[in-house]
């Protein structure tokens, strides 16, 4: 009886060491798919930005424009970067999404601070990063189920 209980021991240890490897190569994947999630976000605002940019200085746009489109355009983004990460790991949607939207509000917030000496959060500030996090979190459940059949 010994034997047999040791055996089931030394599977059950293997078994347990086989989930904890498998575990960590997917965290360490999906952690890799938010950061690119995240940086495509920016990539796709910061071209965005410079098109509305370009059409705010060549055309007769109104700066009363600025916030919403800016707010819009940061949104679609992040929405995104969290939906094309999520898609291929098919599980925690809003958690995921949520980390691209905070990765990308955070770096935004880094950014800002730095180019304009302020590291304070006003109103306008918070708004944004809520809307940061509600749009990770919305692309990151049209992600993850829209692999499901």
């Amino acid at each position: 009886m010994d034997v047999l209980e040791n055996i089931k021991e030394e599977r059950t240890i293997k078994n347990k060491e086989n989930i904890l490897q498998g575990n960590n190569d997917n965290l360490k994947a999906n952690i890799i798919r938010i950061i690119k999630g995240s940086l495509l976000s920016i990539i796709v605002s910061v071209i965005f930005l410079i098109i509305f940019a370009m059409l705010l200085t060549y055309t007769s746009l109104s700066e009363n424009t600025i916030t919403p489109v800016v707010l819009a355009i940061v949104g679609l983004s992040i929405l995104l970067g969290s939906y094309l990460s999520t898609k291929k790991i098919n599980k925690k949607g809003i958690l995921n999404g949520a980390m691209v939207g905070i990765i990308y509000m955070l770096i935004l917030y880094i950014i800002s601070s730095v180019i304009f000496m302020d590291f304070s959060i006003n109103a306008s500030s918070i708004i944004m990063i809520i809307c940061g996090i509600i749009a990770g979190i919305i692309g990151g459940i049209v992600g993850v189920n829209t692999n499901k059949k």
